[in-house]
């Protein structure tokens, strides 16, 4: 925790970039971990199946079943990894966050410059007259969402299987890790392409990899931290 500090201290352009793990201690499982979304038995597709573009075309209310059972924590809040990230950009040391979920904990943490490579569960938009919709649209209804305005229905604005990403999210990506001295990479298997291919665009001084389990990219990181994230972050945070 001391080399984090100094790292931390003698750093003037931090980029952070996070996954799942980042947001489980506030509650929300993550994917491929033991008792993490991808590991659960019982149901009738496969996770990675449901939450597609074609099944999301195909079977729309099986969809949303899932998307509400699994997808969505409304009451979940913000951790001292997502406060921490917050104070350091407060601080003029982080200048992005860089993440791979759909919560919006670091926004209502308090970071500005967040760029949600998958999307936001908080956002939704009419797939017939683009209107856009907050939560309370998914969360009120059941079944399909209908657009209030003309009844069209309504998708998620998350990045769902054989979608791509965000062409000018994922470019601002690569130009804040180009830029970074530090890139801080956390809560994240480092295995989802095209987001793990990030790593690739930083040629910094630092690279720290703070994760519960070890990563392909272990062996040219600055430093490797092997706790939960927050523990690592909290004395950052305000």
């Amino acid at each position: 925790m001391s080399q984090l500090r100094e790292i931390v201290e003698n750093s003037e352009r931090i980029v952070f970039f996070g996954g799942a793990g980042v947001s489980t201690e506030s509650g929300i499982p993550d994917f491929r971990s033991a008792g993490g979304l991808y590991s659960r038995e019982g149901e009738h597709y496969a996770p990675e199946e449901i939450l597609s573009r074609s099944f999301f075309d195909r079977h729309p209310a099986e969809f949303y079943d899932y998307y509400r059972a699994h997808l969505i924590y409304p009451d979940a809040t913000p951790n001292a990894a997502h406060r921490a990230l917050a104070a350091l950009e407060r601080a003029g040391k982080l200048t992005a966050v860089i993440t791979q979920n759909i919560d919006g904990l670091h926004t209502a943490a308090g970071s500005q410059n967040v760029l949600e490579l998958h999307g936001s569960v908080l956002r939704n938009r009419c797939m017939a007259c683009q209107r856009e919709e907050g939560i309370a649209v998914v969360l009120e209804s059941s079944g399909v969402p209908r657009c209030p305005g003309c009844g069209g229905v309504i998708k998620p604005d998350v990045v769902l299987y054989e979608e791509p990403l965000d062409e000018n999210v994922l470019a601002r990506a690569v130009a804040e890790i180009s830029r970074a001295d530090t890139l801080i990479v956390g809560g994240t298997s480092l295995v989802v392409y095209p987001a793990a291919g990030l790593i690739r665009y930083f040629g910094g001084e630092n690279l720290v990899l703070i994760n519960r389990d070890a990563t392909d990219y272990d062996g040219l990181a600055t430093l490797t931290i092997r706790e939960p994230i927050g523990e690592a972050l909290a004395e950052f945070a305000a």
